[in-house]
């Protein structure tokens, strides 16, 4: 586990699972329908119970499927957490089809929504990089800049945690990190 600052937020990098994470607030790395899935999705409907596919199909039945980069929030059902905010990150095409743009998207818009929902600590995983194929470099890169520059903004979160389920992935935001807030 190692620890940044960005203004008044704690960043915090840790290997682990991300749902026994204690938290306000944990990032779903969702797919489009919203009806759980593999992966992160998967793991976050298991541990947290029917309640969250409950309020995902309201949101369904109410707007659709969820675009590419965008966030809703539900309960956190079973897990340690006070809600979680589901995103669609993308799936990489190469990288001439707006993934970047989207991925930035995907974490921007979750820590809005957080925002919006008064959750002061949040949990992500690495969004993208399991079977959307999303480069680890690229989207650690994106991922860290994104939330750095948001808190250079507001200073509305005590800490944000990127839960890395691998020691390679861990490894990856590490260096990233070193660069980008030791600046």
């Amino acid at each position: 586990m190692k620890t940044f600052k960005a203004n008044q937020t704690q960043i915090i990098l840790k290997q682990g699972d991300i749902t026994e994470e204690n938290c306000d607030g944990i990032v779903n790395a969702a797919n489009s329908s919203l009806m759980g899935g593999g992966g992160v999705d998967g793991a976050i409907h298991r541990a947290g119970g029917p309640e969250i596919l409950k309020e995902c199909k309201k949101i369904r039945e109410r707007q659709g499927k969820l675009p590419t980069g965008k966030a809703v929030i539900t309960t956190a059902g079973n897990l340690n957490a006070k809600a979680v905010i589901h995103t669609v990150g993308p799936i990489w095409q190469g990288g001439n089809d707006q993934e970047k743009e989207l991925l930035k998207k995907a974490y921007k818009n979750s820590l809005i929504i957080a925002k919006e929902n008064d959750l002061k600590t949040i949990c992500f995983p690495s969004i993208s990089t399991g079977a959307y194929g999303f480069p680890i470099e690229e989207a650690a890169e994106i991922a860290l800049k994104t939330i750095k520059d948001f808190c250079k903004e507001d200073q509305c979160y005590k800490e944000i945690r990127m839960i890395l389920f691998s020691e390679d992935d861990y490894e990856v935001y590490l260096n990233k990190a070193k660069d980008i807030f030791n600046k």
